[in-house]
C-alpha cells in the first residue's frame, strides 16, 4: 500500500503531462493551419470589388417628379439592396428577383433616380456546387426600373460586385462561389484528422469535402434580403421627371458653426491604448444615443458585442467556417483619452470584409442642446499579416466609407440634413494603429437626425 501511494503522484503527473502535450499539439496544429490559410488565401479574399464609377454622396429622394425628361448615362453605378433572397440551393431558374435603390442618382438638375426605386429581374443562371472541385454559379439579370407614378422603364445592366461577399464576380455579372478547399474549416479538419491518424496509427480517407470534425464547408451562394450589390448600366436609361431630396443638403447655419468650432479643437484621429495614432474622424452625428442606435438598426447595421468569452468564440467559429458574424467584437480605440461609446458594423458572409465604425460623445452640444458625436468609419477588406500584427486590412479610401454611412442612414427617414464640412487644418493621409495606409479629402460628413 505505501508503495502504491508513493507512485500515485507520478502517475497523475505523467497523465497531466500527456494531456498537456496533446492539447498543445492540437492548439499548435489549429493555429498553424489557420495562419497558413490566412496567408495563402489573400488571393481569394483579395480586394473588394470597386465600382467602375462612384456617385457623389447622395440625398434620399421623394417620388414627386416634375414634367422634365432626362437620361441616366451608361456606366452609371446603381447601389442596390436585394428585396428577394436568392440561393443556389433554394432558388429556381427564371425566378423573379427585385432590388431597391439605396443611393439616389443625381445630376446638376436634381435627383434622377430616387431612393427606393425598384429594379426588377430574374435568376438567369443557377448552377449549384456538385463536388468539392466545382464552384457554384449564379447570374442575376435585371431588365426594368420601376419609379413611383411611372410605367416600368427598360433597363440593361450587369452586376459588378456583391458588398462584403466571399464570392467573386465575372465580367458578365456571373457570381462565382468558393471551393471547400478555400475555407479554413477544410484545412483545419484535415490537420486534425492527420493528427488523429498519427496518434492512433489508423489510415482513413481524407475529407476533401470539408470534413465534419469542426463542421462542413458550405460552398453555396446564399444572399438574404438586404444584401447590397453594385449594378452598372450597360445602356442609357430615360426617366421622366426629377425628384426632390428627402432631407436638406445643409445643416442649419448655427449648427454648422458649432460643428466647425468643435472640429477645430477635437482630436482628428483615433488612438490605440498605447497612444499610437490611427484612422481619421470623418463623421459627426447630432442626436441622442437612442436615435443613433435606432437609425443604424434601421439601416441594417449591428451593434458590436463586448470582447467576452462567447463573442470571441463566435468570432473564431466565423473565421473557421468562413462566414460572417455581424456582431463581432471590435478592438478598442480612443478619442479624448477614452474608449468608444458605441460601435456598429455590417458584413455579409465572410469575416474578412465588413463596414465598421466607432462613436464617441463629444463635450459640445448643438445650439438646441442636442448631443454631438464624433465617428471614425472605415472598411475592412481582408486580413493583414506582417511581423507582430495579425488583423483586418482596411480599405485606404475612407471617404467611400464616409459616403456609405451617410447613404445608409439617409434611407432610414430619420435624417433631417447632411452636409460635408471642411474642418480647420484638415487631414489628408496617415496610417492606422496597425500600420495600414489611409487617405481622405479632409472633409467630415455632418448628419443631423430628426428629433424623435
Amino acid at each position: 500500500m505505501p508503495g502504491l501511494l508513493s507512485n500515485t503522484p507520478r502517475i497523475q503527473a505523467d497523465r497531466s503531462v500527456f494531456g498537456m502535450r496533446v492539447r498543445l499539439r492540437m492548439r499548435l496544429g489549429m493555429t498553424l493551419s489557420l495562419f497558413f490559410f490566412l496567408v495563402s488565401s489573400s488571393a481569394v479574399w483579395g480586394q473588394p470589388p470597386r465600382p467602375a464609377a462612384v456617385n457623389p454622396p447622395q440625398e434620399a429622394s421623394k417620388a414627386t417628379p416634375n414634367a422634365s425628361t432626362h437620361t441616366v448615362p451608361a456606366g452609371t453605378v446603381l447601389y442596390l439592396r436585394l428585396k428577394t433572397p436568392v440561393s443556389t440551393t433554394s432558388s429556381n431558374l427564371n425566378q423573379k428577383v427585385q432590388a431597391e435603390v439605396e443611393r439616389s442618382v443625381r445630376a446638376p438638375e436634381g435627383v434622377q433616380i430616387p431612393l427606393g426605386a425598384l429594379v426588377n429581374g430574374n435568376v438567369a443562371r443557377l448552377i449549384p456546387s456538385s463536388s468539392p472541385t466545382d464552384r457554384a454559379k449564379l447570374l442575376l439579370r435585371f431588365d426594368s426600373l420601376q419609379v413611383a407614378g411611372q410605367p416600368a422603364i427598360p433597363l440593361a445592366g450587369h452586376v459588378t460586385g456583391i458588398d462584403n461577399a466571399r464570392e467573386s464576380v465575372l465580367a458578365d455579372g456571373t457570381i462565382v462561389g468558393v471551393l471547400a478547399s478555400e475555407l479554413p474549416v477544410t484545412l483545419l479538419n484535415s490537420a486534425m484528422q492527420k493528427m488523429g491518424k498519427t496518434n492512433s496509427g489508423n489510415s482513413q480517407p481524407s475529407q476533401q469535402s470539408g470534413g465534419t470534425m469542426l463542421g462542413s464547408a458550405d460552398t453555396s451562394i446564399t444572399y438574404p434580403a438586404g444584401t447590397e450589390f453594385f449594378l452598372v448600366l450597360d445602356k442609357p436609361v430615360t426617366v421622366h421627371g426629377t425628384f426632390q431630396p428627402e432631407f436638406a443638403p445643409q445643416v442649419p447655419a448655427a449648427l454648422q458653426e458649432t460643428i466647425v468650432q468643435l472640429l477645430a479643437t477635437a482630436p482628428k484621429r483615433v488612438a490605440s491604448k498605447k497612444g499610437n495614432l490611427g484612422g481619421a474622424v470623418n463623421l459627426v452625428l447630432i442626436g441622442s444615443q437612442q436615435e443613433i442606435r435606432t437609425a443604424f438598426e434601421k439601416a441594417g447595421w449591428t451593434h458590436a458585442e463586448e470582447e467576452t468569452g462567447s463573442p470571441l468564440w463566435k468570432t473564431l467559429q466565423a473565421v473557421i467556417v468562413g462566414k460572417g458574424y455581424d456582431a463581432a467584437p471590435m478592438s478598442t480605440l480612443y478619442v479624448y483619452g477614452r474608449p468608444q461609446d458605441m460601435a456598429f458594423e455590417k458584413m455579409l458572409n465572410t469575416f474578412a470584409k465588413r463596414h465598421h465604425l466607432r462613436v464617441w460623445k463629444s463635450p459640445v452640444k448643438s445650439p438646441q442642446g442636442r448631443e454631438i458625436w464624433l465617428v471614425a468609419a472605415d472598411r475592412d477588406n481582408g486580413i493583414d499579416i506582417h511581423p507582430g500584427v495579425i488583423s483586418h486590412a482596411t480599405d485606404p479610401h475612407v471617404d467611400e466609407e464616409r459616403e456609405k454611412v451617410g447613404a445608409d442612414l439617409g434611407m432610414t427617414g430619420m435624417v433631417a440634413a447632411e452636409e460635408l464640412l471642411t474642418p480647420p487644418d484638415p487631414l489628408h493621409s496617415g496610417y492606422t494603429a496597425t500600420g495600414g495606409e489611409w487617405e481622405t479629402d479632409g472633409r467630415v460628413l455632418a448628419i443631423d437626425f430628426k428629433a424623435q
